[in-house]
């Protein structure tokens, strides 16, 4: 393998010379598309380009930024679309170069940098999406749609829940507490269909069939259907999508549609950034008192932004998923909130302003020190916050 990498890094070193060469007047900066995992995938280059269009990270001279994926891709169809947008190189010639640069002093200059995700200036809601569909997909997207039973017009909602299949065998088995069990949400998936919606389980990989006999509840899961192409099309086109937080969220959300996340850790990392984004969190469960840990406990208790199951145990927290019914009652708000019925109880606005006064919003990454939250625009779920009152102490 060294040998075969070998002439391409002797090939990438005068090519940085030159790069380097020519900074004064033109500036060169490279960075890898995470590829390989489609949340990534989608909203970190998404942000770029928001970043872009906002002129943030934008050199103040002439310059061009080149961007290359690293295998495995994690979405074929998005990668498609991806170069539609801008200039993608092949991985073979620019991560050499990459690594080459770096042995140098001042490589960071030549370094587009990454967003981290996380739209903590909110230019989602400033700025259109950037990846679009041709007329041959959207033609596509809307046959595939009938083919599922999906009539033409019809709302539908996505389901995205992640279980012990998402990650399995990839060696990210530390994530598992944030998984949840698929048949927690027949009860909010039936009672969309009872009002009119198509509900579709997503996922490329699930542990089990979703149970419900309903005619507009499908599950494009595990009925033979699924493809790349169809992941991003539904998730652009749909009503709204209910999540527990992984990956594939990112689509309908680069595509500015609402979302609903569910069962949702760590705490301190709800999005909170986006308007039309709603959150419900697992119960934070004390062992050693036997009781619920409240808000401010779950971040006093250092169980906030914990990222691997081992961390909750070492704490002595067990996480519970929410109930079928908490999960129906996020989903119903959120469907009145779009159609214009929602009515808020007297209330609702004192509970709201209650949580995000405990909710750090000030909070950073731990590990680069980045901003998690920007102007808060978000809502945490007003029937769970009414349910649950002495956790907001």
């Amino acid at each position: 393998m060294v040998g075969v990498k070998l002439p391409l890094f002797v090939f990438a070193i005068p090519l940085v010379v030159i790069i380097r060469a020519i900074r004064p007047f033109f500036l060169i900066r490279f960075s890898a598309l995470i590829s390989s995992r489609i949340g990534h995938f989608a909203a970190n280059t998404e942000l770029y380009l928001c970043d872009r269009d906002a002129g943030i990270n934008v050199p103040k001279r002439r310059y061009i930024d080149i961007f290359y994926m690293v295998n495995p891709i994690s979405n074929e169809q998005l990668a498609k679309m991806w170069r539609r947008v801008f200039m993608v190189w092949p991985a073979w010639i620019f991560a050499p170069v990459v690594s080459i640069n770096r042995l140098l002093p001042g490589a960071a200059v030549h370094e587009i940098g990454s967003t981290h995700g996380r739209d903590v200036h909110n230019l989602y809601d400033r700025f259109l999406p950037h990846v679009k569909f041709t007329q041959e997909e959207e033609a596509l997207g809307e046959a595939v749609l009938r083919d599922m039973g999906v009539p033409k017009g019809a709302p539908y909602v996505c389901l995205n829940v992640r279980d012990s299949a998402y990650l399995a065998g990839t060696g990210w088995a530390y994530h598992n507490y944030r998984d949840s069990d698929i048949q927690n949400y027949v009860l909010a998936a039936e009672e969309l269909a009872d009002r009119g919606y198509y509900v579709i389980r997503m996922g490329a990989k699930v542990h089990e069939a979703m149970k419900s006999n309903h005619s507009r509840v499908i599950d494009y899961a595990s009925n033979g259907m699924r493809s790349d192409f169809m992941d991003i099309y539904l998730g652009a086109k749909c009503h709204f999508t209910i999540s527990t937080g992984s990956g594939w969220d990112e689509i309908p959300g680069i595509y500015r549609r609402p979302v609903v996340y569910v069962n949702y850790g760590p705490v301190g990392y709800l999005v909170s950034y986006r308007n039309q984004t709603m959150s419900i969190t697992k119960h934070h469960f004390s062992l050693s008192t036997n009781r619920e840990l409240s808000l401010s406990q779950i971040f006093t208790e250092g169980v906030g932004f914990c990222m691997q199951t081992s961390d909750y145990e070492s704490k002595g927290v067990q996480l519970i998923d929410n109930t079928p019914e908490e999960i129906r009652d996020a989903a119903i708000e959120m469907v009145e909130r779009l159609n214009g019925t929602w009515k808020p109880h007297k209330d609702d606005d004192g509970l709201q302003k209650r949580f995000w006064e405990i909710f750090p919003t000030d909070a950073v990454d731990a590990y680069e020190g980045n901003p998690l939250h920007g102007e808060i625009r978000a809502r945490f779920g007003a029937s769970f916050l009414r349910n649950n009152r002495s956790w907001l102490q």
